[in-house]
């Protein structure tokens, strides 16, 4: 019993001990941006939120906003969508070249980013393309949707195909069967790499830096503050972005865990 105990407590110190570090950083950025003076300096003597309203106010924070947003909107329904039957083709069908794809497809998660955004930056001049979110959309989508691909195919290696047979055995129609079978036991996947596309195209830096042109986003505006003209500003985007991809990704985590009960409970 005694060695019991000893095993979970030593396991909840360690539990505890990688939490503290992998949050301390969002506590300080918290700290950080709670003061009234301009640099961070611990013990706070002032607390307050004024840097929260000026940065919120300011409307080039605002246009930050929108760009990132319109951006990772925008290449968490692409790569969705070409993920997921990209998945299907990983995943669930035997074809001639299949393995050669399931290399190929998955190639460019390995490529180092700065590398990548780099390699786009002269595709990009070379074909004469004005660079701008647009182009930035292109660019994560060339990462991202690989990793999409794997997500939703973890799913999918898990869907018993015997399923779609029994729907056409009691007279379903294929987009019956993709709209009542296939769909609602693939969500979790797509749910999944939906959310990891969207936090990944948010807060991606190196890829945005060489291919948004003059339009930027909330990761380039936060380096090019820390390099020069810093304010108390950095760490209010660095909370809201940290808290919301905890909210998102809790949220989604519930959602899913939720739609399961409901699941079951109608089985029952």
């Amino acid at each position: 019993m005694a060695r019991g105990n000893w095993r979970y407590g030593a396991i909840w110190a360690w539990t505890l001990t990688v939490v503290i570090f992998l949050y301390l950083p969002a506590v300080c950025l918290l700290l950080a941006s709670l003061t009234e003076s301009r640099y961070f300096i611990f013990p706070i003597s002032r607390w307050g939120l004024d840097w929260w309203g000026k940065t919120f106010a300011s409307l080039e924070i605002r246009a930050l906003f929108e760009t990132s947003i319109l951006i990772a909107g925008c290449v968490t329904v692409v790569a969705v969508t070409i993920a997921f039957f990209g998945a299907l083709a990983f995943a669930r069908y035997d074809w001639k070249g299949r393995a050669l794809y399931q290399r190929i497809v998955l190639l460019p998660i390995f490529f180092p980013q700065s590398v990548l955004g780099l390699a786009l930056l002269l595709w990009f001049s070379a074909l004469g393309v004005d660079l701008s979110w647009k182009s930035a959309i292109f660019a994560h989508l060339v990462w991202i949707v690989p990793v999409v691909t794997l997500v939703i195919s973890i799913q999918v290696y898990s869907f018993d195909p015997a399923l779609e047979e029994a729907a056409f055995d009691l007279g379903a129609n294929r987009w019956q069967v993709f709209r009542e079978v296939t769909l609602p036991v693939l969500f979790p996947g797509i749910f999944s790499g939906a959310l990891f596309a969207f936090l990944l195209s948010w807060g991606n830096f190196p890829l945005s830096l060489y291919t948004t042109g003059a339009d930027t986003t909330i990761p380039e505006y936060l380096y090019a503050k820390m390099v020069a003209g810093y304010t108390p500003g950095v760490p209010v985007l660095g909370t809201v972005s940290t808290a919301s991809a905890a909210i998102l990704l809790l949220g989604g985590y519930a959602l899913i865990v939720a739609r399961r009960r409901r699941r079951a409970a109608s089985e029952d």
